[in-house]
């Protein structure tokens, strides 16, 4: 593909709002995670909650939209004047050249929960003042988007589990390709709900300990909330990062095991250096999927050998920000372009005791050195799998 321009991005999690706060975590080794509950939850765990979502107030012409999702997705587009570089891209292309896509994946299913509450005792209905369309639906946070940026191009959610804010970056590249539109929005935003938290418990994949990605004896993931966002544009001069490559695959192995194999992770990475036109080698950095659960971290440790060897520098952040589900991709690709500004490759978070059977060059500090291409995993519940490769703008 033709390099496609990333304007500008930022992203809002457990470590904090914006690029500054996220670095300046990411550099001093700090984890976002934290033992504590959320909402009614009587669980065990670890959790990335982001502090201030409750606090945000959103104008009052966008009040049926109210709800922790949208709120979080508020919060993300007021930092780093993302918004403000939205608008510089509107004057420059018009509102209806400019699309928006979104990864999520419960997106505000909690104002759902909360409305359960509040049944009416006698009919079982829910209250009248509960919006579904704006609040639950999974268009909710796209259309929100839209409202808040002005904008009128063409737009959708994507929702495949994990991967879905890292594929949003392939399906707006293919329409600026295809000149339906000049640039996009793309990014994704997940917040914490109980259905999140119970459903993972059920599956046996929620962690009692701070998730450890790569240890040999990590034993599941904490789950996290975020919200990412990335301005792709069509021939843009001075941008942060370029876009170089979008690959995906869907092996679907099963409902939510990884191919033990790591094959639709291997097809999705060797599409993506290959829409980069790059071979493994050149890459530097490799963002994991990493979410610590005993069988992904081995699946993908073996797709990542199949296709790069074990001499290429990688790690996990889910440490750092908790699993994201449906914002992951979003904000690790965040991480990969603040990694190729910065010349800084994040070591992962709380490991104690390697795994000998992962062969993965696996870093557990921080290096610093010159980055000129990375890539970025996301792999979801169902084989949909997702790879981006960023290269440096200077």
């Amino acid at each position: 593909m033709k390099p496609l321009a990333v304007t500008d991005y930022t992203l809002a999690s457990a470590l904090g709002v914006g690029r500054a706060a996220t670095l300046a975590a990411l550099r001093g080794g700090r984890s976002g995670l934290a033992r504590k509950t959320f909402e009614t939850a009587a669980l065990d765990t670890w959790i990335g909650e982001v502090e201030g979502v409750d606090a945000q107030a959103l104008p009052p012409a966008l009040a049926d939209f109210d709800c922790r999702n949208n709120r979080l997705a508020w919060l993300g587009l007021q930092a780093d004047g993302f918004a403000a570089s939205v608008a510089r891209a509107q004057a420059r292309f018009g509102p209806r050249r400019i699309g928006v896509f979104l990864g999520t994946s419960t997106s505000g299913i909690l104002q759902t929960e909360l409305a359960y509450r509040r049944r009416d005792p006698a009919t079982g209905a829910l209250p009248a003042d509960f919006r579904y369309a704006q609040t639950h639906n999974t268009y909710s946070v796209v259309d929100f988007t839209r409202r808040v940026l002005a904008l009128e191009g063409p737009s959708c959610a994507v929702s495949t589990a994990c991967s879905s804010s890292a594929k949003v970056f392939g399906h707006a590249a293919r329409l600026i390709e295809l000149g339906v539109i000049d640039a996009a929005v793309v990014g994704g935003v997940d917040s914490l709900c109980l259905t999140t938290l119970y459903g993972f418990n059920s599956l046996e994949l929620l962690s009692n300990d701070i998730c450890r990605p790569w240890d040999a004896q990590r034993h599941g993931l904490s789950l996290g909330e975020a919200a990412a966002f990335a301005l792709l544009e069509r021939d843009a001069g001075a941008p942060r990062a370029w876009l170089r490559g979008v690959g995906e695959s869907s092996d679907g192995f099963h409902m939510s095991s990884p191919h033990p194999q790591g094959a639709g992770a291997v097809d999705a990475m060797q599409a993506a250096l290959a829409q980069a036109g790059v071979v493994p080698g050149e890459i530097d950095y490799l963002n994991l999927h990493g979410t610590a659960t005993p069988n992904n971290d081995s699946a993908e440790d073996l797709a990542v050998n199949a296709v790069f060897g074990d001499r290429l520098p990688c790690s996990s952040t889910k440490g750092a920000t908790g699993h994201t589900l449906g914002a992951a991709g979003g904000v690790e690709a965040a991480i990969a372009m603040l990694a190729l500004q910065h010349g800084l490759m994040p070591g992962g978070l709380n490991r104690r005791v390697p795994d000998a059977a992962l062969r993965s060059r696996y870093l557990d500090a921080n290096v610093e050195a010159r980055l000129g291409l990375v890539a970025s995993n996301s792999f979801g519940f169902g084989g949909s799998n997702a790879c981006l490769v960023f290269g440096a703008a200077a």
